[in-house]
This record gives C-alpha cells, structure tokens and sequence, in this order.
C-alpha cells in the first residue's frame, strides 16, 4: 500500500514526509482493516514533524481523523462488518483495565497509545484497529465531512463541556483561536446553546471574518477587549499569550487550554499574569488531554442530531506535503483532509 511516513524530526521542510510502499496490515482476532478514504489534516502532525510531540517510533505513518471502510474483520469482532463505514481518532488504545479507563477515562491511561504517533496512522491506504475504538459514522455526513469530527470536532466537545457553561442566558464564551477545532466549538455552541453570546480572538483577519460569518457575536484581536466579560473561554493556540485573556475572565470562570503543548517562545508573556486580576476569585485553568471513547459517541451522535458540518477543504493524497505547509502558513479556513480515495469518483 502507499503511504505517507515521517522518518525523522526537525524543521518541515519539503521532505519531512516521505511516500513510501508499506504492506498492507495483518488484523487480529480483535481488530478491523479499514480502507481509507480520508484523514484529517491536523496541526498534531506538525509537531510530530517538529519535534514538539515526537513520535514514538520513526517511521511512522501520521493522521489521526481517519474515515474509511471496512474490509477485513477478525474472527472475535462483532462490532462491524465487511462494508461499514468507520473511523477512528487520536486514541488509538488504552489498557482498559487501569483507574482511568475503568472510569471511562481512556484518555489518561499510562498505556494509551495515539494514532499516527505510537502507531501507524491513517496518511495510508490501509489502517487498522481494534473494534473498541473505531466508531461508526453517521447516516446525513459525507465520508469527507465526518473526519474532522475525529479529532477536531470531539476534541473541541470535550473542551465545551469542561466549561461547564448550561446554556443560560447571561452566559458568555471567549474562543481562543480559529481553527478547525474552535470553528466546530462555535457551530456547535450555536446550535446547542443559542442564548451563549460567542467572542472570538484571532490574530489573523480571514479567521475574524470567518468566525463573524458563522455567528460570531464578536471578532478582534487578543489585544482587544470583548464587549463584555466571560464565564468561559477556550484556548487553541500553540502559544502562551492567551493567557493575558484571564483578565476578561469572570469569577469562577474558567480556561479550557485546547493544546498537545505550549511553545517555549513567548513563555515570558507568564510573567505579565497578576494573581488579583488574573487568577483572584476562584478562576481555573484547565488544560483537555484529547479525547474518550465516550466523547466520541455522544459527539458523532450529537453531530448527527444537529446536522453539523465543518467547513472543509479538500487536498488529493500527493498533496499531504503541500497541504502541511499552508497548515503551518495559517493559509486555514475550516479543516483540511487529504483525500487518499474518494469512494464516489473511483
């Protein structure tokens, strides 16, 4: 099968990714073979490349927001058939026996391993998986719709629901970032919580646009200040100065960092947090560490429910290199997914 593999780290450069010829995997007694049609393109990939989440075995195929169907089942799977359509996100597996996945936090296990990190991921024409966490798409989704939703769209639920924002009135939600996660978050809050009141920080002005054509009731800068305070905000960037949005911040409130890791480069933007104005009166910085199996079923359902969709762009599968260069360019609007095979024009 082909495959895109990433062989060794440092800056992206026009070989960070390498097309190469791998056998196709050998299931187990538990496992799926899935054929890919998609993957999302995630910034998680960049800093696998980068160094900034060095992968745990090099070569490895990355992607993590993987669609397909399935072609080969084993002889104890009773999940899926020949046929379905699934997908599968960042975690990959869990020990299933330790406090944390007991709990139904797969997330925290020790021994969780992550997709296209610690295994081959989904920039391949093959992929497979134990049943347990593939996940069956949607009736009313495109194949190409659904695989944000692995990664981005899950991700983004599991951050909204740490807020703990009811959907009052009164409520108010700051968005850190633009993205494909935060684009989702914002959808969904529309939809779910139309009395939430939506504020979007960006740097860049396309996201601003973006954000206020898809609801949006404010779009500015992080310099800028919002028309009101906020009972929540979701940060999704790399970077520290987010963190000066405390300020906006309401008693109680809290801060839900949506991030694989913080950048070294403005750690000094820490040193600007006053504790009375920034952290006094019980404020809470919360970080996500991904994703659970449950978050997965409640969203793709709740995604299914609320017809939602992300904005997507569409890259052919020669194009993972170009489409991780305009990733890291900012040049995003929405998710990217690379088209490994689109069932409908074979």
């Amino acid at each position: 099968m082909k495959a895109w593999v990433i062989d060794k780290v440092g800056l992206l450069s026009p070989d960070s990714l390498k097309l190469v010829e791998l056998p196709v995997p050998e299931v187990e007694e538990d496992e799926i073979l899935v054929k890919v049609y998609f993957c999302g393109i995630c910034h998680t990939e960049l800093d696998e490349i980068e160094g900034r989440a060095t992968p745990d075995i090099l070569p490895v195929v990355p992607g993590h927001q993987i669609v397909g169907e399935v072609v080969e089942v084993g002889p104890k799977v009773e999940k899926f058939k020949i046929g379905d359509k699934v997908g599968a996100g960042w975690i990959y597996s869990s020990c299933q026996r330790c406090e944390y996945c007991e709990r139904g936090l797969e997330n925290l296990c020790q021994e969780f391993k992550a997709t296209g990190k610690d295994v081959n991921g989904g920039y391949a024409e093959y992929f497979k998986i134990k049943e347990t966490f593939a996940f069956a798409i949607p009736e009313g989704l495109t194949l190409m719709e659904a695989a944000p939703l692995f990664c981005a769209g899950a991700i983004g639920y599991r951050a909204l629901k740490l807020t703990q924002l009811k959907g009052e009135e009164g409520e108010t939600l700051g968005l850190s970032g633009f993205g494909a996660s935060n684009h989702l978050v914002l959808k969904l809050v529309k939809a779910l919580f139309p009395k939430v009141k939506t504020y979007v920080f960006a740097r860049n002005p396309k996201q601003r646009e973006h954000a206020l054509s898809l609801g949006a009731d404010w779009a500015g800068d992080f310099e800028d200040t919002p028309p009101e305070g906020l009972k929540a905000i979701i940060d999704t960037t790399p970077v520290w100065r987010p963190l000066l949005l405390l300020k906006h911040l309401k008693p109680n409130g809290r801060f839900i960092i949506n991030a694989i890791r913080k950048e070294e480069q403005d750690k000094e933007k820490l040193l600007f947090l006053d504790y009375g104005r920034d952290l006094w009166l019980e404020k809470e910085i919360k970080s996500v560490a991904n994703i659970t199996c449950q978050d997965l079923e409640e969203f793709l359902s709740l995604a299914k429910r609320l017809k939602l969709k992300p904005d997507v762009i569409g890259y052919p599968f020669y194009e993972a290199p170009k489409a991780l260069f305009e990733l890291k360019e900012g040049k995003i609007k929405g998710a990217k997914v690379l088209v490994i095979e689109d069932p409908f024009v074979i």
